[in-house]
């Protein structure tokens, strides 16, 4: 995900175009933290979520401070030329420890295996926090007075104590790389994950594999400087891309989760407002009334008062439902051929728009309407109005059932 990337004594238009690569992942980090915070902070107790947002803050932190232009103003503010080595190394390490706290989190849940949990969390914080504290250290004792923006990794990697800091920091970053990529493949192939969740921990998992495509061109780059070879793009050319893909492909990862559920159920909210149309429309011919409208309302609003004056209109209606007609429908739509859902949807669709046209001739006609013999049965209709609204979508087959329900009982007997 994230390693430092020094920048040498390039012209400016150079390190500018260099710095814009570094903060378009800080852009998408940034993003994936904001979706994530508010989750954060309303359950700031859950281990898990804590993980994630701080892996989120560090990887940014990373970034940042990894940027050429951060690079250059932190040496020149402190006046310790290469001072932003040890810092940004420490920055990165930390974000080590934050994925393998995450896996951590993630692996025994919030109350499984307790003590496990706790111990190795321990074990984890102690051994990070101990290489950061070595890093300081080593650049402590280390001689490194030319300041090299770019191929410090490789200019120093046979200065001593500079030299150990450099492989430190890269061996630090290699084991957290390859314990988090490995467990999160595992988990990829755990069965009952959601889509959008799978696909998310395919993107994490690429992205944590990448970015031991990172350590390994900065260790190569800096092994082939102890045996007197020059591979240095390896570290200034291969590993900055390998960390910005990979902090991207990390962010989306965290992204396609909450973002995919999110828009699949507004999606879901929309779809069943728009397939309640035709039933809404009936009732508000039925009854002379609509729905609230409120422009600005959010679509679950808008769902809900929709459901709501339907079920209100249907009970309006059901001193109109004519239960024997709806029998004979039932019966009839089965005899069409339709599947029993099928079959019982367009049965309380033609009862329905029996039912409409009834309240409608009395109010025409005040004492002209005529109650059902048997008791109506409104369960099915309050419950399934989106099937029968989908019903009434299809005029031609509801004429089908009302034609086959009218028949004498003896043609449809000899029918069947």
């Amino acid at each position: 995900m994230a390693g430092p990337v020094w920048l040498a004594q390039d012209p400016s238009h150079v390190l500018s175009e260099l710095s814009i690569s570094f903060w378009l992942p800080t852009v998408v980090l940034t993003a994936a933290l904001a979706i994530k915070l508010p989750s954060i902070v309303k359950m700031w107790r859950d281990p898990l979520l804590r993980a994630v947002g701080g892996l989120l803050l560090f990887a940014c932190a990373v970034f940042v401070f990894a940027a050429p232009s951060t690079i250059a103003w932190t040496n020149r503010v402190t006046g310790v030329p290469n001072i932003s080595a040890p810092w940004v190394y420490s920055l990165l390490t930390t974000l080590c420890a934050s994925w393998l706290l995450l896996i951590i989190a993630w692996r025994n849940g919030l109350t499984d295996r307790a003590h496990r949990t706790r111990s190795a969390t321990r074990w984890v914080v102690s051994v990070y926090a101990g290489v950061i504290v070595a890093l300081w250290v080593l650049f402590a004792c280390a001689d490194a007075p030319v300041e090299r923006l770019r191929d410090l990794d490789t200019y120093y990697a046979n200065t001593p104590f500079m030299r150990e800091q450099i492989l430190l920091y890269l061996t630090a970053h290699t084991v957290a790389s390859t314990v988090t990529a490995r467990l999160v493949w595992n988990w990829i192939r755990t069965d009952g994950l959601d889509a959008w969740l799978r696909w998310g921990l395919r993107l994490l998992g690429v992205g944590f594999a990448t970015n031991l495509f990172f350590a390994a061109s900065k260790l190569t780059a800096v092994v082939a400087r102890w045996s007197g070879h020059d591979l240095d793009w390896l570290s200034t050319n291969v590993a900055p891309s390998a960390a910005c893909v990979a902090a991207t492909l990390v962010a989306v990862g965290f992204i396609v989760p909450h973002a995919g559920q999110y828009l699949q159920e507004r999606w879901r909210v929309r779809r069943r407002h728009r397939r309640l149309r035709p039933l809404y429309t009936l009732m508000r011919t039925a009854t002379g009334g609509h729905e609230p409208l409120t422009l600005r309302a959010p679509a679950e609003l808008r769902l809900i008062r929709r459901e709501t004056f339907i079920r209100d209109g249907l009970l309006q209606l059901s001193r109109h439902l004519d239960e024997e007609l709806r029998g004979r429908s039932h019966a009839a739509a089965l005899a069409l051929g339709f599947e029993p859902g099928r079959a019982q949807a367009l049965a309380a669709a033609v009862t329905i728009l029996d039912a409409a046209a009834g309240q409608r001739s009395a109010e025409g006609a005040p004492g002209a309407a005529e109650e059902s013999a048997a008791e109506p049965d409104t369960t099915y209709l309050l419950r399934e109005i989106e099937a029968v609204s989908e019903a009434l979508r299809r005029p031609d087959d509801i004429k089908a059932v009302r034609a086959r329900a009218a028949a004498p009982a003896e043609s449809v007997s000899a029918h069947d």
